[in-house]
């Protein structure tokens, strides 16, 4: 093991690493597939040419067992199998009615169990450099898939996968593989061959939309006011959360007013229709320039007003660099704006010029960020060398700073995030960062406009819609700004429910004397809340939290609960206090504990709650909670009242949700602790006896919407 807890890079025998190879013999499987592909439409061609067709029927005796030898060699499982598309519906119909084939043709063709092999190669290569993506849920479905054993159950397995909008968004998020899922969709039948093509390949300005938004008063402090490459970078660090776009007027020093478009990248998590910067828009940037978030910003350089031939520096990070790129490359708008320099930081580098050759572009790529992996990391030399294969052709115009960001910024997403590229280009690589500043010294300079844009898909309505589409406010955090009501875009859910002693939870909760643990029966209710964030607008993460039922503060009465949930959410006087919570991202822990006021520590953990299963594992916690639950029943969704404490004062925060949560005795399902395993969370599962103990009853939710809004300070 390394210093900095990574595996070591291994090498074949003859000196390769070996996920270079990997990469490398995935790719030479994948163009395997795609000339068995071809080898199978020249076949189905043949077989129904007009003078095949006509010659069989002048002389049937050859003409019939030439076209019979030609449909056999397409269709049986020991030729090509019959690829996706490649064969009328009807004929697919009648051969696997007839049995002349192995199953209807295009189930499991030769191209697409040769596809599963180089997907197999390709995911092997991911988690190998990057082992943070095995708790990603798509990774995950797709292992599963992977993992049937045999290369057609695989097929079937990848098909059922393509076809479940929910999966189909899970796997979308997987940036590094997109291009090997999307050909494999093509060889399935699930999608067009030619992905190129099915993209729109001109300006159409029906999808995109940019609307200028007025900044918060936080985000104004915190926008720069001095032109420079690390205060543009800042404020596309600032913007990012709400996904918009930023353009403004620098004086430079000889006096002339340029102007800097600010572009955001890849929103993090699971896509987002309403905007075009999720996973699949980032993808779509890879292969036209007339993706949603080109055309958005296009529009927003329009209603901004730059004056025709004026100096035009383009900065963006992500996908964000992508779309700038592509307007550097479109001849009409370098037609209408002098475009000087393009700056990108974090996105894929490739050898395609601007269309003015005096444009200066720049490229800045850590190593180990994923997001620039697919056109940098997989060079001609499959050596992991993103330089080398971005400029192999050096240019006077041309600049790219690659490196390799130090151990604590490998893992994926930070890797890949503003904050971290900031820091990098302050310490690791500050050369980087000097060439850069001198190369926009006519873009340093006070600043003299500045507006924002929010960046819109309109063919679609917002993620969410209607659950999700709620007022939003920005509150400050030492983690920055963050939007409030925080929402949840795609969760799931697991409750715990065990009845403990009354007492030993009045324990628990502190000592003002308004708090009492609500009871059923004699006894009070001890809540184990088990989530898997896979998208919010604080990031994806993993949450444990141990919680009690109390009563109302001012007024408590003997089953308030009971009666309270009859109640909307935001009438109710009872509520749950969260004893403790464990978070898996630093952001998460801050903003528990400074808007919720929620005792929250950050942990490792992994989640699985798919289905009907239920997976949780924490070494720092030292919890395990598995098994599989039996047949439930559908409950109304569960919306919640939480306590938590902020200095001398509780704070009561409404959580709204929305799903299909259902009600399942526990059999097999019981938290395990480890023997070592202590405080804020092991010791209060011990002295509640819930360690081992199989609860009274579980609430899930595979599929979970929520939004918790800000906090309330209760004057007691």
């Amino acid at each position: 093991m390394r210093a900095d807890g990574h595996a070591p890079e291994r090498l074949t025998p003859d000196g390769q690493h070996t996920t270079a190879l990997l990469r490398r013999c995935a790719r030479d499987v994948a163009e395997v597939a795609e000339g068995v592909r071809a080898v199978s439409e020249r076949t189905a061609a043949a077989l129904y040419a007009p003078l095949l067709t006509a010659s069989a029927r002048r002389r049937p005796r050859t003409g019939l067992p030439a076209r019979w030898a030609l449909l056999r060699a397409l269709t049986h499982k020991q030729g090509l199998g019959g690829s996706a598309g490649v064969l009328p519906k009807a004929v697919g119909r009648l051969l696997g009615a007839t049995g002349a084939a192995d199953g209807p043709p295009g189930r499991e063709d030769l191209a697409a169990l040769t596809a599963v092999t180089s997907l197999r190669l390709r995911t092997a290569a991911l988690l190998a450099d990057h082992p943070e993506f095995a708790r990603d849920p798509g990774t995950r479905l797709l292992r599963t898939a992977l993992g049937t054993g045999r290369d057609r159950e695989a097929v079937r397995a990848l098909r059922a996968l393509f076809r479940d909008r929910g999966a189909q968004r899970a796997l979308s998020g997987l940036t590094p593989l997109l291009t090997e899922l999307l050909s494999l969709r093509a060889l399935l039948g699930e999608e067009p061959a030619d992905v190129r093509t099915a993209l729109p390949a001109g300006p159409d300005q029906g999808e995109a939309a940019a609307e200028a938004v007025d900044l918060t008063g936080q985000e104004r402090r915190l926008v720069a006011t001095e032109g420079s490459f690390l205060g543009y970078l800042r404020n596309i660090e600032v913007l990012l959360v709400g996904g918009r776009l930023l353009v403004q007027n620098v004086r430079g020093p000889d006096g002339v007013v340029r102007y800097v478009v600010q572009a955001p990248g890849t929103t993090p998590g699971r896509p987002r229709p309403d905007s075009p910067r999720d996973p699949v828009g980032a993808w779509r940037a890879l292969f036209t320039a007339g993706s949603p978030h080109t055309r958005a910003i296009r529009l927003a350089v329009a209603d901004y007003g730059i004056p025709h031939g004026a100096d035009l520096a383009l900065i963006g990070h992500g996908e964000g660099g992508l779309a700038v790129l592509h307007l550097a490359r479109d001849p009409e708008f370098t037609r209408t704006y002098r475009v000087t320099h393009v700056v990108t930081v974090g996105s894929p580098v490739d050898g395609e010029q601007p269309a003015d050759p005096d444009t200066w572009v720049a490229a800045v790529v850590n190593q180990h960020d994923i997001m620039a992996a697919p056109a940098a990391l997989d060079g001609p030399d499959g050596d992991g060398s993103a330089a080398a294969a971005a400029v192999p052709h050096p240019h006077p115009n041309r600049y790219v700073a690659e490196y390799a960001g130090p151990g604590p910024g490998r893992e994926f997403p930070r890797s890949h995030s503003p904050r971290e590229y900031i820091e990098h280009l302050r310490t690791v690589v500050p050369e980087a960062r000097a060439d850069i500043d001198e190369a926009l010294t006519p873009y340093r300079g006070p600043i003299v406009r500045t507006r924002a844009y929010r960046l819109e898909n309109r063919a679609n309505p917002p993620e969410g819609y209607p659950f999700l589409t709620v007022p939003t406010t920005s509150v400050p955090t030492t983690a920055g700004p963050v939007e409030v009501p925080v929402r949840y875009h795609d969760s799931a859910a697991a409750h715990l429910c065990f009845p403990v002693d009354a007492d030993a939870a009045r324990a628990l909760l502190p000592d003002t004397g308004r708090l009492t643990p609500s009871r059923f029966g004699g006894r009070a209710l001890a809540v184990l809340s088990l989530y898997e964030h896979r998208c919010t607008t604080i990031g994806p993460h993993t949450e444990v939290a141990l919680s009690v039922p109390v009563d109302d503060l001012w007024r408590p009465r003997p089953h308030d609960i009971a009666a309270d949930l009859l109640r909307r959410a935001d009438l109710r006087r009872t509520g749950r206090y969260v004893v403790s919570l464990a978070v898996t991202t630093e952001e998460a822990r801050r903003v528990a504990r400074e808007i919720w006021g929620q005792p929250a520590m950050r942990v490792g953990a992994e989640a699985d709650l798919t289905d009907r299963a239920i997976d949780l594992r924490s070494r720092d916690l030292g919890l395990t909670v598995e098994g599989r639950l039996g047949p439930g029943v559908r409950c109304p969704d569960a919306d919640w009242i939480l306590y938590g404490r902020r200095g001398g004062s509780t704070v009561r925060t409404p959580v709204r949700t929305h799903g299909r949560v259902r009600l399942h005795r526990a059999h097999g399902i019981r938290p395990l602790l480890d023997t070592a395993a202590a405080e804020p969370l092991a010791g209060p599962l011990r002295r509640l006896g819930v360690d081992g103990t199989r609860p009274l009853f579980v609430l899930t939710c595979p599929r979970l919407l929520a939004h918790r809004g800000a906090g309330t300070v209760l004057p007691r």
